[in-house]
């Protein structure tokens, strides 16, 4: 059980819808992934991307469609991500096939939930993420659930209509609310610039293990709370499908995070 962070009531504004929510709030969901909307807010990766001695890994989504893991695997990839949910509205369609399949060729590979503020309330979404794909399993091959935190997608307001407290408070009921039903803190994943844009900097998230996305040859500040990252999506292309991933630390530490 997490202990709840003072600032905020995890009640506050868990139900608070956008006023710019469109007719149908998933349209273009099929669309929308780990860092889709960072890449068009913040740019993308210039350059040769960062060597790294360091297991590779990728993210994937209903963009990707059917993968070929037995390839990816040959790639030298060790870990992916694979989105499961958007909102309370939107599964991802090929998951079966990519989570499965990634687990079929040895890949450690974990589920993620790309987050809807507007729509519904963070608890009620981490439900949602766990009935559908998000749940976490001590066989030694599946990753925390991660929450993906970005720019919304829809209208021009960024932070999904939520003041920075009641960011705050969206976040720590998701993650109150996925840790209660699987006994694993969620992976968050999200960009330095939103993150302190869309949470005023929070550092209360530090115990859950960041994902942080920053299309670059280095990595720059992290979010307030995190001394180092788990996780850097480096860039939205390579030679692996979807998104291009580092884990930082050895395959034994990316084995430890899996078993929890």
């Amino acid at each position: 059980m997490l202990t709840p962070i003072a600032h905020a009531h995890p009640s506050t504004a868990t139900d608070t819808l956008s006023a710019a929510q469109p007719s149908d709030p998933y349209a273009h969901a099929d669309e929308h992934h780990a860092g889709s909307q960072i890449a068009k807010h913040e740019g993308r990766l210039r350059g040769s991307p960062p060597k790294r001695h360091r297991p590779l890994g990728n993210d994937v989504s209903r963009w990707q469609g059917e993968v070929n893991w037995y390839l990816v695997k040959k790639k030298r990839a060790k870990f992916s991500y694979i989105k499961a949910t958007e909102g309370t509205g939107y599964r991802n369609k090929h998951f079966a096939q990519q989570y499965n399949g990634a687990a079929r060729v040895g890949l450690i590979r974990g589920a993620y939930h790309f987050a809807r503020p507007d729509v519904s309330g963070g608890g009620t979404q981490a439900k949602y993420f766990v009935r559908h794909g998000g749940n976490w399993r001590n066989d030694g091959r599946t990753l925390p659930g991660a929450l993906d935190m970005e720019y919304n997608p829809y209208g021009k307001d960024k932070c999904y209509g939520l003041s920075k407290r009641q960011m705050r408070s969206w976040i720590n009921a998701f993650v109150r609310t996925y840790a209660d039903l699987t006994g694993r803190l969620p992976v968050i994943y999200t960009s330095t610039s939103w993150w302190k844009l869309c949470t005023g900097n929070s550092g209360a998230f530090r115990k859950s293990p960041l994902w942080i996305a920053r299309y670059n040859s280095y990595i720059g500040a992290l979010p307030k709370g995190w001394s180092r990252h788990t996780i850097w999506q480096f860039s939205d292309s390579g030679s692996l499908p979807g998104d291009q991933n580092y884990f930082y630390g050895s395959m034994d530490k990316l084995r430890k995070l899996a078993r929890g």
